[in-house]
């Protein structure tokens, strides 16, 4: 467990570097079928982690791999789920809130998660069995697993929700039913400070305490998902399914979340 966490730490500051390579220039931008963008970022970081997570022998579901069948993937007790470059479009944006996420699931549940963020050079990293996450902030891509850790400061969230109620809202994605959820709030007394984030940073604010309640009542992917739910259930917070009211699974026939709440 611990050499796989240390693998997919490098495997994320490996992709990062490339990623600020690309960032740095005039790259071009491709449509996907989905009509979501991606760029040779998203490509050459997906390659990066894809040659480091293939040594553990463990199937890796990633955004940029192709899919394989259900019927294969069934058997799968554990697996990598994996999203190169998770905010595209604020890499697009150059607003630096892009992030990498690896995560490693087994059973349907993340067990090991870690975060890159390449433009501040930011890594969270979680162990849920052991209930452990924590925020490295680095001085370079090329800093070891071992300097990773030793320069890490525990994640603590709130225990208690603040007034005003702090929600994460998205960037990109505000939907009406999470202008809704935030109506509600207010409907109950409370004051509501939206504070706004993309990709899978929005997970992170809530685990290190710095947002109440992050509700996601829009369409996610699996890879969107699964590093940041990690990262919160390491600290005692929940991502819970709208549908189901238990937590979001992983590695599911469809690789489409259902709208969840993430919150303590």
């Amino acid at each position: 467990m611990i050499d796989n966490l240390k693998i997919a730490i490098i495997a994320s500051l490996e992709a990062g570097k490339v990623i600020m390579e690309v960032y740095d220039t005039a790259f071009d931008i491709e449509i996907k079928d989905d009509k979501s963008p991606l760029t040779e970022a998203d490509k050459k970081a997906n390659d990066v982690i894809n040659s480091y997570l293939v040594n553990t022998e463990i199937p890796i579901i990633s955004e940029e791999n192709k899919q394989t069948d259900y019927v294969t993937r069934k058997n799968w007790t554990t697996c990598w789920v994996v999203d190169p470059v998770d905010g595209t479009k604020e890499f697009i944006k150059r607003n630096g809130e892009f992030t990498v996420n690896i995560a490693l699931v087994t059973n349907g549940k993340p067990e090991l998660g870690v975060i890159y963020v390449p433009a501040t050079k930011t890594i969270y990293v979680a162990n849920v069995k052991t209930k452990t996450a924590f925020k490295t902030q680095l001085e370079s891509h090329d800093a070891s697993a071992e300097e990773v850790i030793k320069l890490a400061k525990l994640l603590i969230p709130k225990t208690l929700r603040s007034n005003p109620v702090k929600v994460v809202g998205s960037r990109s994605h505000m939907s009406e039913e999470t202008l809704n959820f935030v109506e509600t709030i207010k409907k109950e007394g409370k004051n509501v400070e939206v504070v706004s984030k993309g990709s899978s940073l929005k997970f992170c604010l809530v685990a290190e305490g710095l947002a109440d309640v992050y509700p996601r009542f829009a369409p996610t992917m699996e890879w969107d998902t699964a590093a940041g739910q990690a990262i919160c259930n390491a600290v005692g917070i929940d991502v819970i399914s709208q549908e189901t009211n238990e937590s979001l699974l992983y590695n599911k026939e469809s690789l489409l979340n259902p709208w969840f709440l993430v919150s303590k």
